[in-house]
């Protein structure tokens, strides 16, 4: 048997086979979880602009006392922040948001649209900012069902519900508002720690890709230095041969040798859907062929604490690839211990 230090693209895959617990602790190892660090990306909404916005709108509403759409509507075209910090002190997406003032207003204010103005706005949150005779009336209707529900506060709910509007700024409508803003809390603070969602899961969300982005920007630098061919797909791209396109095709996709799958996920559940694609490229590796040998070789690349949680899931991961997963820790090894090192030219 191996010493449990073994990484199973350091050896024959019988032996990864014939007992793949080591090679699970091995990878586990080398699982190193970004999530504490993320990419700031387009629109990020710096706290000292939101705070500006916050301050427009505590004027505006006369520190909170008086919510009147067209004095806050007013305040826009300098302090677009404003409305995501209205926003922020419902506690609602801009989706939700969009979904309720529909409802209340009769206009059809879609989904889309709210998203765009909101990254618009954090795009662009000192201004200058205009609205169009269509969008006008949109956004009047999100102030104001916003202004409607933070002066109503909660409606009575039920011993096992709770409603989303049951919250300590809001609980008792505008006053709590106000009490939120006056007792030496730092409201601003609170309300942008909500806007960036459970500790920076909403800003998480929005840069997700870009936390992906990382690891194949790491695979291709990989394969760059050693001067091996490679194809990088785009997303949604359709590929001959591949019902989903795989993210990296070695030469090409027109004679595939080598496929490299990067897949990052800090949840576990998650991880278990992306292991599950990797199955599926495994079973068309295999497809068709009559001598036995897969078609290409299957490489994952792997990262975040979502791939460490279950051992079932990583040793699935090991036999479909045939031992050949690597995270950033190992990624150097690529070249030498797969069938890529055919193709190094540099």
């Amino acid at each position: 048997m191996p010493p449990a230090t073994s990484l199973p693209f350091e050896v024959p895959f019988s032996q990864v086979i014939s007992d793949p617990e080591p090679f699970v602790s091995a990878v586990f190892a080398s699982l190193e979880s970004e999530f504490l660090v993320m990419p700031k990306g387009a629109g990020f909404l710096e706290f000292s602009e939101f705070q500006h916005g916050y301050e427009r709108l505590k004027q505006a509403t006369q520190g909170f006392k008086r919510f009147d759409t067209e004095k806050i509507l007013a305040i826009l075209p300098e302090s677009p922040v404003s409305l995501i910090v209205l926003r922020s002190i419902l506690g609602l997406s801009p989706p939700e948001w969009a979904y309720l003032a529909s409802r209340r207003s009769g206009l059809d204010i879609q989904q889309g649209f709210a998203r765009a103005i909101d990254r618009d706005v954090r795009l662009n949150p000192s201004g200058p900012f205009s609205l169009s005779s269509v969008s006008e009336p949109r956004v009047r209707a999100l102030i104001a069902t916003a202004c409607e529900l933070i002066l109503q506060g909660p409606p009575p709910s039920q011993p096992s519900e709770i409603h989303r509007l049951s919250k300590a700024d809001t609980q008792g409508g505008s006053a709590s508002v106000r009490s939120a803003a006056s007792i030496g809390l730092p409201y601003a603070m609170v309300l942008y720690e909500r806007f960036l969602g459970r500790t920076f899961a909403s800003h998480r969300d929005s840069v997700s890709e870009l936390i992906g982005d990382r690891l194949e920007i790491a695979i291709e630098e990989t394969l760059s230095r050693a001067g091996v061919s490679y194809r990088k797909t785009r997303r949604a791209e359709k590929i001959p041969g591949f019902d989903q396109a795989p993210d990296f095709v070695v030469p090409s996709e027109f004679d595939p040798k080598v496929v490299i799958e990067a897949k990052i996920t800090e949840d576990d559940g998650t991880a278990r859907d992306k292991v599950t694609r990797i199955q599926h490229l495994a079973e068309l590796a295999s497809t068709g062929t009559e001598s036995g040998q897969p078609r290409f070789e299957l490489i994952a690349c792997i990262g975040g604490r979502g791939f460490g949680v279950r051992r079932e899931d990583m040793r699935k991961l090991l036999l479909a690839t045939r031992g050949k997963v690597y995270t950033p820790m190992t990624l150097s090894r690529m070249i030498d211990t797969t069938s890529l090192k055919a193709f190094r030219s540099a």
